[in-house]
């Protein structure tokens, strides 16, 4: 259950202005309400169906009654039109960093400075909390209303980024009363943060889109905030922690503490590790504790902060021109090794984009031992300047996946040699192109074996032909010794030539005879997918076959009628006409077809079930369920999925790293479900 149920409303035409504005009222104290349970508290008590019917309920008197509508309301989360900058906005205080210590003794003096500055003997009280590797912003509120939000910027001034912070859905708009009294300006600050997990997953689609990766999370969150069309940034899975406060007027508080409780209270999201210490050694044993759960945040932390709790003492102690003298952070040991590129090669993925990889001399980073490490795309490497011999910096991004920070170029000795990046293939000495508004250089020959390889794993995946036996090892030997040349020469092959390979017994041949043989018997939509067409997936592969309902009418296809299909746009359009287009790719198929492939159209999908006559579109990564599932059990009940947001669609699964068909979907004011929303609609 994510977010009671609502009280049924009066039509918005049967209403005068003034119950139309009770309604209004009502509708949005209980969506924002509900946004705080779910996105603040995590305690659900509504699905996604009856929240989002509350959201169109407001919508529809908004619409009625413009005059109505307020500024913070929860509908005007996602902005309309792009911004044309953003505007320079002084901070009324200063948003300074921190000190940072490295060794326990930096910590303790930092605290011996304080209480002589204090003239105190006695041990200091400390609030700790995580050091967030996130993007620092000041969130404005006045009357309890939020008015603006800035970036850090300089510390002195920074930029205006309401629009973009309103679509952070654990962000209030409207401050909660209950706690203490609500100030008449509260200025809060707060980190934005872009989830580990659905960083890695950005960068994995980015980079197979040959699009720049971002470094870290905490540009990802930059990139994502500093967005000029909110509707972008509505589309990234951010969110926010709040831990401390600017101008504070009038200010009731007499410590730190106290100023979370009341943010808490006041529907603010804070972090719920944050932990009030009674002394330094308590706070000690709270980083040791931080440092040990460090991997199982969902968010990337590289230390923790101590706050001397007394917010008197904070007044006395006051600031240097850069940082608190009241606060430092205590830092963790940096998941960051050095060693040396040995070489750089160039790998080559299935849709043939080349991909520059140094080689470097094994070291350990994190408790993982590193020796490869992906340099993303030509533009990547020179704008870092890696040389082959290079001293480098390397990190694990996400603590999972190997990343080249730099170059120490003040430790070459002149033996380093500049990579040049090819001109041709490696593995296939075919010319190489680069695309328009690409950054991927890309090998064409569809013959390619680099490209075969990473094809032929496509072509056998459980959602391709399910070719159950033709895993990694063997597709490197088969392609390797020149026995597999394209997909139709597996059809070839005999369990006597296979038993002679290594590793392959006459068992395993026998098993793998009997897939390929199961595999004849895949209908087209499997097979339009199994063939790796750029840009189509798995629903656009169905939806192909459907529509067409056979092969000779799709290839003979025109771009115009690919797109009379709702979820081809016309990228994916020219993709598929380009395929069928190449005289090579259409003798695969007659081979493919000779071999005993039937290419007959999938089973129409029947209007039967609970789901009849529902379509839905799946946007991000799903955590439960992969997606091939997800659209299987959509379609046992009777549902269709589609590829694209349009009005005819009934529902939006939005996952993590949902992307512009999320802020479509809130465009057009479509239901959108979480994963746990969208299982319990199934389940019910």
């Amino acid at each position: 259950m994510r977010r009671g149920r609502g009280q049924p409303v009066q039509p918005a035409q049967n209403l005068n202005e003034r119950d139309a504005k009770k309604q209004i009222e009502r509708l949005s104290t209980a969506i924002e309400r509900h946004n705080y349970l779910y996105h603040v508290l995590d305690q659900p008590e509504i699905g996604d169906a009856d929240y989002d019917r509350l959201v169109r309920e407001l919508q529809a008197l908004e619409q009625r009654f413009p005059k109505l509508r307020r500024a913070d309301s929860p509908t005007q989360r996602v902005g309309g039109e792009p911004a044309k900058g953003f505007a320079p906005v002084r901070h009324r205080l200063p948003m300074l960093s921190l000190d940072n210590a490295i060794e326990e003794a930096e910590v303790r003096e930092f605290e011996a400075r304080a209480l002589r500055a204090l003239g105190r003997s006695g041990p200091l009280a400390y609030v700790a909390e995580p050091k967030l590797d996130g993007l620092a912003v000041e969130l404005i509120f006045e009357a309890g209303r939020f008015v603006r939000g800035l970036t850090r910027g300089d510390g002195e001034t920074g930029e205006d980024v309401s629009a973009n912070l309103r679509t952070i859905r654990a962000l209030t708009l409207k401050l909660r009363e209950a706690g203490p009294e609500r100030p008449r300006l509260l200025e809060v600050r707060a980190e934005v943060l872009y989830p580990s997990a659905d960083f890695q997953r950005l960068n994995a689609a980015r980079e197979e889109q040959g699009l720049p990766v971002f470094a870290n999370p905490r540009n990802a969150a930059a990139g994502a905030l500093r967005q000029l069309d909110p509707r972008i940034t509505a589309s990234r899975p951010l969110t926010l922690f709040c831990h401390g406060a600017g101008v504070v007027e009038p200010d009731p508080f007499g410590s730190h503490w106290e100023r979370l409780e009341a943010f808490g209270a006041w529907g603010l999201k804070t972090n719920p590790l944050a932990r009030r210490c009674i002394d330094l050694e308590a706070a000690l044993a709270y980083r040791a504790e931080l440092k040990d759960q460090r991997d199982l945040l969902p968010y990337e932390i590289d230390g923790v902060v101590l706050k001397i709790d007394d917010l008197a003492l904070q007044r006395a102690l006051g600031a240097t021109a850069k940082a608190p003298r009241w606060a430092i952070a205590y830092k963790f040991a940096p998941r960051r090794a050095t060693t040396v590129v040995r070489d750089i090669q160039v790998n080559v993925g299935r849709t043939g984009a080349l991909t520059p990889v140094a080689l470097m001399e094994p070291v350990e980073v994190g408790g993982v031992t590193v020796s490869r490490a992906s340099l993303h795309n030509q533009d990547e490497l020179e704008r870092k300047d890696i040389r082959i011999g290079d001293t480098v910096v390397i990190e694990r991004a996400g603590d999972v996946i190997p990343y080249v920070v730099e170059a120490l170029k003040e430790q070459r000795s002149g033996t380093e040699r500049r990579f040049v990046f090819p001109s041709q293939c490696p593995a296939c000495g075919q010319p190489v192109v680069r695309p328009q508004d690409e950054v991927a250089w890309r090998c064409l020959n569809r013959a390619c074996p680099a490209q075969l390889k990473e094809g032929l794993r496509h072509f056998a995946s459980r959602v391709g032909m399910d070719i159950e036996g033709l895993g990694e090892k063997l597709i490197e030997q088969l392609v390797d010794r020149g026995l597999v040349k394209d997909f139709a020469d597996l059809y070839q092959l005999d369990a006597e030539t296979l038993a002679g390979l290594e590793r392959m017994a006459e068992k395993s041949a026998a098993n793998l005879i009997a897939g390929l043989e199961r595999s004849r018997e895949r209908d087209l939509a499997k097979v339009l997918y199994a063939l790796g067409i750029r840009h189509v997936g798995e629903t656009t592969a169905r939806s192909l076959a459907e529509h067409f309902g056979s092969l000779e009418a799709l290839a003979d296809a025109t771009p115009q009628q690919l797109q009379e299909i709702s979820e081809v746009g016309p990228a994916l359009a020219e993709s598929v006409h380009d395929f069928f287009s190449h005289s090579a790719n259409r003798a695969l198929l007659e081979r493919l077809r000779a071999a005993g492939l039937k290419f007959t159209p999938p089973e129409r999908r029947r209007g039967e079930g609970k789901l009849a006559g529902k379509t839905f579109v799946f946007t991000g990564s799903l955590e439960r369920l992969s997606r091939p599932e997800a659209k299987r059990r959509v379609e046992a009940l009777g549902g269709k999925v589609v590829g694209s947001v349009s009005p005819a669609v009934d529902y939006v699964i939005a996952g993590a790293a949902a992307g512009g068909k999320l802020a479509k979907a809130e465009k057009l004011g479509k239901p959108i479900l979480d994963e746990g929303a969208f299982l319990r609609l199934l389940e019910h």
